[in-house]
């Protein structure tokens, strides 16, 4: 048996961030199982709702927005252009520039989603009280604002 005393087990905030982690992998799991008969997948997701409330953002923007590498915005938008979805063009002041927008079918798909995105946090978080949402969506604000997320 192990007999160290310093391990972080049984610390309340290391027991926490680890169901904070958990909860993280499970989220994408169940947006992922609850957007596959859309024919979308979570970071595509992603992508539309930030072209939808950002429409006309860079790829560089884009990437920076969702915490991800340009490589990975690279490899997911030609799929969203062959599905029609997302509209790359270039920008007339710097043409090294893309600009991205949602088409027509792509913001139609989005609301689709968004309804299927809904009734999940609708059935996870109807547990808590609007008191309780609220501080639980504070205290994330909290820790993403610490890891400096945008």
């Amino acid at each position: 048996m192990n007999e160290k005393t310093d391990l972080p087990w049984d610390s309340p905030r290391f027991r926490n961030w680890l169901a904070v982690t958990r909860v993280c992998h499970a989220v994408e799991r169940a947006s992922a199982a609850a957007l596959a008969p859309l024919g979308l997948k979570p970071a595509q997701l992603d992508v539309l709702m930030a072209l939808y409330r950002h429409p006309g953002m860079s790829q560089h923007d884009l990437a920076r927005k969702l915490l991800i590498g340009r490589s990975n915005i690279t490899m997911l938008l030609p799929q969203l252009e062959t599905r029609n979805l997302v509209l790359r063009s270039t920008c007339k002041k710097d043409k090294r520039v893309l600009r991205l927008c949602l088409t027509g079918e792509g913001e139609s798909l989005l609301m689709k989603a968004l309804d299927v995105q809904a009734a999940l946090i609708e059935k996870v978080m109807s547990q808590s009280s609007p008191g309780e949402c609220d501080m639980l969506g504070d205290q994330m604000r909290k820790v993403a604002d610490i890891l400096d997320i945008e």
